[in-house]
């Protein structure tokens, strides 16, 4: 079998949120506005899909179809070592992170898309099949919320069968002192039995992150999501001594020296590589394997649910599957009849490769000029 060509696209979203008038432009922030879909075509006929997201978009496009396709063109799409080797030959000696990575993570998912259909196996049993179900966590917090909003948002998806809730901080004006005001409502409305978890998306200097930590250590929060600037691992480090609450990292880490650094730095608690990201299921897998070594589970960050779920249930120490409200709309848009979970958990389709159906109308709504 021979990859014979890759079309990349550019697209565009918005979504709904709960209990909020009129759509939030792009996945529930302003500047999340686009994402990169591909589809990897081979000579036998089977055609995988990829999707990456948002940074840079207009530059992954050109990316694959100018520099990936002549590279990997009329090789096997199954040798995905061979494959990445190549591609860290010829296009990025120095493994520099950015447009490389995120062009390679999106070949990188079609590339096992095929592989699964080939074989007729899910992408979840070829990267070990450790089981066929995942628990799956709602990211809802959005800033677009009042407190009293917020609550009766977490209280409406604890009703619908969540355990596990993610809020946003670190874009408040009123600082960290709102934050934990939030977070804190958060809690009594939902109580002790749920999952709490915090995401600031790099946005906090190590004293405000140090001082929310305190502010809510009573909230049992389940993990703390990239807490502070460009993921400094030293400061992560210095953070995760001061306080209890579990730190995690990585979604956005765009190749496996870089989530090593947060493992040896003794930086976190779980690592949180994103196949869409950091460059596919193959370098997922090698990150996911480097934190079995540590004891350390991964779990999913930076959202794309429908791609990630092989990777928590393929794997061994894979955890939680964010069910990301702003990247599920764009699912729902562009697949036919995606799965979603069922009282907090997500199933893997039978179908093989990624088990999605793309919705032809779905995509060509949503298109940009790239």
């Amino acid at each position: 079998m021979k990859i014979k060509d890759i079309r990349a696209s550019l697209h565009t979203t918005s979504i709904e949120i709960p209990l909020i008038e009129g759509k939030v432009a792009g996945y529930g922030r302003e500047e999340q506005k686009l994402f990169v879909f591909c589809e990897v075509e081979t000579d036998e006929g089977i055609v995988g899909c990829g999707l990456t997201g948002h940074f840079l978009a207009h530059s992954v496009v050109a990316a694959l179809e100018k520099h990936f396709l002549p590279v990997v063109k009329d090789m096997d799409p199954r040798d995905v070592e061979a494959i990445h080797q190549r591609v860290f030959k010829t296009l990025n000696p120095r493994a520099m992170t950015g447009t490389v990575s995120m062009a390679l993570s999106c070949l990188d998912i079609a590339l096992w898309d095929i592989q699964g259909k080939q074989a007729n196996r899910t992408v979840a049993q070829l990267l070990g099949g450790n089981k066929t179900r995942a628990p799956a966590y709602v990211t809802f917090g959005f800033p677009q919320y009042d407190r009293d909003q917020l609550a009766e948002a977490a209280r409406l998806h604890v009703e619908n069968g969540f355990r596990a809730l993610k809020t946003v901080v670190g874009v408040d004006k009123g600082g960290w002192r709102e934050d934990a005001a939030r977070v804190r409502a958060i809690r009594e409305a939902v109580g002790d039995g749920i999952d709490i978890m915090m995401d600031a998306n790099y946005l906090f200097s190590p004293v405000e992150a140090k001082l929310l930590c305190r502010a809510v250590e009573d909230c049992h929060i389940t993990w703390f999501e990239e807490p502070l600037y460009q993921n400094d691992a030293r400061a992560l480090a210095d953070l995760r001594r001061a306080t209890g609450i579990p730190l995690a990292a990585g979604q956005m880490e765009g190749h496996r020296w870089r989530l090593r650094e947060l493992v040896e730095h003794q930086a976190v608690d779980i690592l949180q590589p994103n196949c869409t990201y950091c460059g596919g299921y193959t370098e997922t897998r090698k990150v996911a394997h480097l934190a079995q070594i540590y004891n350390l589970p991964i779990a999913n960050g930076g959202g794309w649910p429908l791609f990630n779920m092989h990777s928590m249930a393929g794997l061994m120490n894979g955890w939680l599957v964010e069910w990301h409200l702003g990247m599920v709309s764009v699912g729902e848009t562009i697949f036919v009849d995606p799965p979603s979970p069922e009282n907090g958990t997500l199933s893997i389709p039978d179908a093989p490769g990624l088990g999605l159906t793309i919705d032809r109308d779905g995509l060509k709504t949503t298109r940009v000029a790239s």
